[in-house]
């Protein structure tokens, strides 16, 4: 595979633009962008934001090579000078951003990027990919997570996945979900997400017995054996070679078998026979393990039934998140800023969900006295908080609404990522991510959990930025 130059990865048009604002002088003008999105995939309550550590990555690897520059000579439509420019391109901007494993909810920013005209528009697409990708599969793994109530959940997609980094990346974002780990070795290498699996049906096929497969299969992983059962018939041979196995290699050594795994038929009714036939062979701390194109509602539907399932491999309907696979994500200029002065702008559009917040915007979280988010309030970025004085809040979509709040406590969601090109924050580790998104999945309401239904979170603007969008809405802003 020949090396791929990231900053490439861009639309035409960013070049073409970038090309135009270098000949109109416009190259250094200061910008200002929001990446957000519109609308909880799935109508679920919320998202979970992630792929900043590979935004940090791309921003930090950033430059055009000589093949590049070639190549863009060959169109005919790109200035020497501007040619010249991309031949010593760098970023020299700051980035804000939330970090990742955070519950994040419409229309508020997840980046904010401050930089001159030309490089805050060539990283808009790749910023976009990053984020809509992890933040989509890694929404889909935690609502896959909370229909196991507690029961572990392993990726098993990456056979299914759209492309190479589809696979890897989509791994990284389903453990930051709450996945326990995943069958995909290079997520493992790369940013360590415990790799799992154990046998394919091929294993069995390729021995003269089920019996022979499963206790070769024993002796190999003595203290680690899952042994697919539903090869040829789970219940009259799948089941009892195991226990035949079992008995016959691990019992005389002293080990206990790790479990079973079904992967297709009646999951609820062979999990419910198996466990039978195993607790009366003596194994009832053997695992029953269920696979086979497996997603949130047929989670809850299997455990409603009571099937005996101790964990899941989840593949095709997580890492493409095949329920609605796309997260829509947006890339939105908010400001502009000349001589230290910065000038909101705003996008008009008669799809009213399209019309954007304007300014250089900064968001806190309202937290209750018992530590539950109870609100999120975008302002204007020198706006603070006085937490000792009561928060009105209102619906900017039903003015009339108010909502006051006391006793509470006050956080800025997003911290400084890059400032003048420069990396401040320090990348946590995955284990980190996915502790802190578990921590703050734990300060929403119940209410926002359910996947249907769930509860509207109260997103506001303060009154500041409210006036400002106002007078832009109706012509009298700047």
């Amino acid at each position: 595979m020949n090396e791929q130059n990231f900053t490439m990865l861009c639309d035409f048009y960013q070049l073409t633009m970038g090309n135009g604002y270098f000949k109109t002088k416009h190259a250094n003008r200061i910008a200002y962008f929001d990446v957000f999105f519109r609308r909880v995939p799935e109508n679920g309550g919320f998202a979970i934001c992630a792929g900043l550590e590979q935004v940090i990555e791309y921003i930090e690897n950033l430059r055009f090579t000589e093949k590049d520059i070639e190549y863009l000579r060959s169109k005919k439509i790109f200035s020497e000078e501007f040619l010249e420019y991309l031949r010593s391109f760098k970023f020299e901007g700051d980035i804000w951003a939330i970090p990742e494993g955070t519950p994040v909810f419409p229309n508020e920013p997840l980046i904010t990027v401050r930089a001159p005209a030309i490089q805050a528009q060539l990283i808009e697409t790749m910023l976009l990919l990053l984020v809509n990708h992890q933040s989509l599969i890694a929404t889909k793994a935690n609502r896959i997570v909370r229909a196991a109530q507690g029961r572990a959940i392993s990726e098993f997609g990456s056979r299914r996945a759209q492309g190479t980094a589809g696979a890897i990346l989509g791994a990284r974002a389903a453990y930051i979900g709450g996945c326990s780990g995943t069958a995909c070795v290079m997520s493992d290498e790369l940013y360590g997400v415990p790799a799992t699996g154990t046998m394919a049906h091929s294993w069995v096929q390729m021995f003269d017995s089920e019996l022979e497969a499963f206790e070769e299969y024993c002796r190999v992983y003595p203290n680690g054996a899952v042994l697919l059962v539903d090869t040829f018939n789970v219940l009259k041979s799948g089941v009892p070679n195991a226990i035949k196995a079992f008995d016959n290699i691990l019992k005389p050594i002293g080990t206990r078998p790790v479990g079973i795994r079904l992967d297709s038929g009646d999951i609820a009714y062979l999990s419910i026979e198996a466990r039978k036939m195993l607790d009366e062979a003596g194994y009832p701390d053997c695992k029953i393990i269920a696979s086979n194109s497996l997603d949130e509602h047929i989670i809850a539907d299997l455990i409603a039934q009571g099937a005996k399932i101790d964990s899941f491999g989840v593949g095709e309907r997580l890492i493409t998140a095949s329920a609605e696979p796309v997260f829509g994500g947006v890339y939105k200029l908010c400001a502009t800023e000349e001589n230290g002065v910065i000038t909101p702008k705003i996008k008009i559009s008669e799809n009213v969900v399209k019309i954007t917040n304007p300014h250089f915007k900064k968001t806190y979280r309202i937290f209750d006295k018992s530590g539950k988010a109870t609100a999120d309030l975008i302002c204007v970025h020198d706006e603070t908080i006085d937490t000792s004085q009561p928060l009105e809040l209102f619906d900017p979509d039903f003015t009339w609404k108010r909502k006051t709040v006391t006793d509470f406590t006050a956080r800025e969601l997003q911290v400084p990522v890059f400032r003048n090109g420069k990396c401040v924050y320090s990348s946590p580790s995955i284990e980190e991510i996915k502790a802190y998104r578990e921590s703050q999945i734990n300060t929403l309401w119940d209410s926002l959990l359910r996947f249907e239904n769930p509860h509207k979170y109260h997103i506001d603007l303060s009154l500041k930025l409210w006036e400002i969008k106002r007078k832009l809405l109706s012509g009298k802003g700047e």
